[in-house]
């Protein structure tokens, strides 16, 4: 259909081969989880821009938006279906400029520029029969919906303070637009409510205060209407960027058992312009930095005690749309997967990608539907890697990335590994901690069963390549909008595992003994 590799070029081979290859044991500890994320930890967004959405003097997001995008292709229909289920948020900077129409909502307008406008643009409108096509669309794929509601209807711009929005929040809206949901029996998994209000806000921010007792108002609104317990979407929020003390305001305002789901959003690589984005992705202490933001959120959690715990709900890597020269790249995995390794030690549950697709950070390609090469490296942790997650410790180059889960499909565990080093590649030995005695050696893994390894670099060994390998094979839709198969390679227990410098590496063994993962 687009490409036809039948293979990788065999300089990838002569490239791994001779690089340098360092001997690292990892030590993965078995006795007992550190962890749990959901079990549809990988999320990813739709999003409402509209295809006048610019940044940096370019327009990458074309027909992807919500209200826009064509869902009668087949290739974005299967790209969907391949995760069964994939979870998605319907959500993004414009939500709160959405109205609904349906009840006393009649007039309809679309997205228009405009200078006052929040985020640039006027308020837009998803009207019912919109609704009922993503609805059969997310019926026929499969979909875990996650829905962001426009939490500033009826409030106002103080005339004070530029960007702060003050009032109650007006239900009513939201409560016709849940009755007409409800009425067509649509699967909702969850409501967010609102969009980067937390804190100094992006574009629009509420005071913590307001927020928490307008969430008492929504979650009141799902308990009248979802009646039964079993089907009652959850409340998440807020849906911004962390900031302490507006965290746990809200929720000492809001109380506990009110959010569901505490929602945070990451952007820890700044403007899709700067040019030391590839420096930044390539560099372990620069991507180590966030995890003080993950702790942040852990602690919070673990105070207030929300049901669902601390969910990503939206991290594109680079803002306004990703980075034009690096999002769509191979380059690109080695902060993506990364990011969700490290979120899943810090018991994140889910983690959502911006975007599906739209802007220069989709999973998919905003106007062929062909994945990019962030789609592969999702697909297999979706497959691969279970809800329990193990510690692991190594002694090594601190660009080798270890995180290790038990297996989706159980016995076993999974593991990825990432591989900054321009350079350095490294035979991985693996050992089972001895639990309750740090003295003692640990024990060394000799396994029977051949592990199953799946191994994804760049197609010319350029990471800013947008043609993945898995396991030397270019994943390219030949003559198909099906998603190529993804066979791991078969490898003999008894030889170490090689990664190979600038790549990434999915490894299962079933037969490595964790009790966490019985």
């Amino acid at each position: 259909m687009y490409f036809k590799f039948t293979f990788c070029p065999i300089i990838l081979l002569l490239w791994a081969s001779l690089s340098f290859a360092q001997n690292v044991n990892v030590v993965i500890h078995g006795a007992a989880s550190i962890a749990k994320t959901d079990d549809n930890f990988v999320c990813v967004t739709l999003d409402w821009w509209p295809a006048e959405k610019c940044d940096y003097n370019q327009c990458p997001w074309g027909k992807a938006g919500i209200l826009n995008l064509d869902l009668r292709y087949g290739a974005l229909i299967n790209a969907i279906k391949a995760f069964n289920p994939l979870r998605i948020k319907v959500g993004g900077s414009l939500q709160d400029n959405v109205v609904y129409k349906v009840g006393e909502v009649s007039s309809c307008p679309n997205f228009m520029k405009r200078e006052d406008g929040l985020f640039g643009f006027s308020q837009g409108c998803l009207s019912m029969e919109r609704w009922d096509q993503l609805n059969r669309f997310f019926n026929h794929t499969g979909v875990k919906l996650t829905f962001g509601l426009n939490s500033l209807f009826g409030r106002n711009e103080s005339q004070t303070e530029k960007g702060l929005w003050i009032g109650d929040w007006q239900p009513q809206n939201t409560r016709d637009f849940m009755q007409y949901t409800i009425s067509k029996g649509y699967k909702v998994d969850s409501y967010e409510f609102g969009n980067q209000l937390s804190g100094s806000g992006m574009g629009a921010k509420v005071d913590a205060k307001q927020y928490g007792k307008d969430v008492i108002v929504l979650k009141n609104l799902v308990k009248e209407l979802y009646a039964h317990p079993e089907t009652q979407p959850k409340v998440l929020g807020p849906g911004g960027f962390y900031e302490e003390k507006w965290f746990n305001t809200f929720l000492e305002v809001s109380g506990q058992g009110i959010v569901d789901g505490l929602t945070h959003h990451i952007y820890n690589l700044g403007p899709g312009d700067d040019p030391n984005m590839m420096n930044k992705i390539l560099d372990p202490s620069y991507l180590n930095q966030v995890s003080q933001t993950y702790k942040g959120v852990s602690d919070v959690v673990n105070k207030f005690r929300p049901q669902l715990g601390a969910w990503v709900s939206e991290s594109g890597g680079a803002l306004n749309g990703g980075s034009k020269d690096v999002s769509r790249t191979f380059a690109d995995g080695f902060w993506y997967l990364d990011q969700m390794g490290m979120a899943s030690t810090y018991d994140q549950k889910v983690f959502c990608r911006q975007a599906l697709i739209g802007g220069n950070y989709g999973l998919l390609n905003a106007t062929t539907f062909v994945p990019n090469p962030d789609y592969y490296g999702a697909l297999l942790w979706h497959r691969l890697m279970g809800s329990t997650v193990l510690a692991v410790t190594k002694e090594s180059d601190p660009n080798l990335r270890v995180y290790a889960h038990c297996a989706k499909k159980k016995p076993g565990v999974s593991l990825i590994f990432i591989n900054l080093s321009k350079d350095r590649s490294f035979n991985i030995t693996l050992s089972n901690a001895k639990p309750g005695d740090a003295g003692k050696p640990n024990y060394e893994f000799v396994g029977k069963q051949n592990r199953k390894e799946y191994h994804l670099r760049a197609l010319t060994g350029d990471i800013k390549d947008d043609i993945v390998c898995l396991n030397d094979v270019p994943m390219v839709q030949i003559d198909s909008e099906d998603i190529p198969a993804m066979d791991p390679k078969l490898v003999d227990a008894s030889t170490p595992i090689f990664i190979a410098a600038q790549s990434i590496a999915y490894v299962t063994i079933r037969d490595f003994e964790a009790p966490a993962c019985v």
